[in-house]
């Protein structure tokens, strides 16, 4: 069993207290709130996702706001992302489309992947700021060439139908390609789909169970009328192993 007497120097580092979390959230969360308090920006910042999540400590979406003010105050950028959600969801807080753009930005111009994506959403939809497709297409692409795979499935769809950018189709599937490798479920969905368009059936078929294995209900359950409809029996036959899918989430759910 692991031993979580730990030396004051290593319960104040922010990468020892990640690994404690996922060994033994409760003990965890006891040393991230002693790491929080003795100002450790990362430990900050964590404290305020547990919080938020409940894991290993009591929820309390209030008080995670309140560290994610903290530690994005001095500079946080993942917080400031994280204060950007709250805002957005409501979570802990009023649902503020606005305030959620201002912190996603902040952090974006900063250099943030995460808060990269979450900002050219609010771009592409027009929530919180004027609707600027082209400023959400420069996000994406700036997040997606950082590695961030839900960036690459969206960029390879503006590259794909062209919008604020001419039509790119090779593109489109290079980064679709690079975001189904990188593990995002609509990144294999949409690859799985272009290479369904060119014959490759069986390499279609493998992405598109890849995708299910970690795709949510709402995505399960728009991509099971997709797949029914394909021409193909095999890719038909697959739509029934979505609605299993969908299912036995569901079912888990409400456990």
């Amino acid at each position: 069993m692991t031993d979580f007497r730990l030396r004051r120097e290593e319960i104040l580092d922010g990468d020892r207290l990640k690994s404690m979390l996922e060994e033994s959230p409760a003990r965890a969360a006891q040393a991230i709130l002693i790491a929080a308090r003795e100002g450790v920006l990362d430990a900050q910042a964590l404290l305020g996702q547990i919080l938020l999540d409940g894991r290993g400590i009591e929820q309390d979406q209030r008080l995670a706001v309140r560290w994610f003010e903290i530690a994005a105050r001095q500079g946080h950028l993942m917080a400031r992302n994280m204060l950007g959600r709250c805002h957005e969801h409501g979570w802990g807080c009023a649902a503020d489309a606005v305030i959620a753009a201002g912190h996603y930005r902040q952090a974006a111009e900063t250099g943030l992947d995460w808060a990269m994506y979450n900002y050219a959403n609010l771009l592409a939809t027009g929530r919180g700021v004027i609707e600027d497709q082209a400023r959400a297409l420069s996000f994406y692409q700036r997040a997606a060439e950082l590695g961030h795979a839900k960036s690459m499935n969206l960029l390879g769809r503006y590259l794909e139908d062209g919008v604020s950018c001419p039509a790119d189709p090779a593109a489109a599937f290079h980064w679709y390609q690079q975001s189904a490798e990188a593990g995002d479920f609509r990144g294999q969905f949409s690859y799985a789909s272009v290479l369904l368009d060119q014959s490759r059936v069986e390499e279609a078929l493998v992405w598109f169970r890849r995708a299910m294995l970690t795709a949510n209900l709402a995505f399960l359950h728009v991509s099971a009328q997709t797949l029914a409809s394909a021409l193909d029996p095999h890719v038909q036959a697959l739509a029934q192993d979505y609605r299993n899918r969908l299912q036995l989430l569901s079912n888990s759910q409400r456990l």
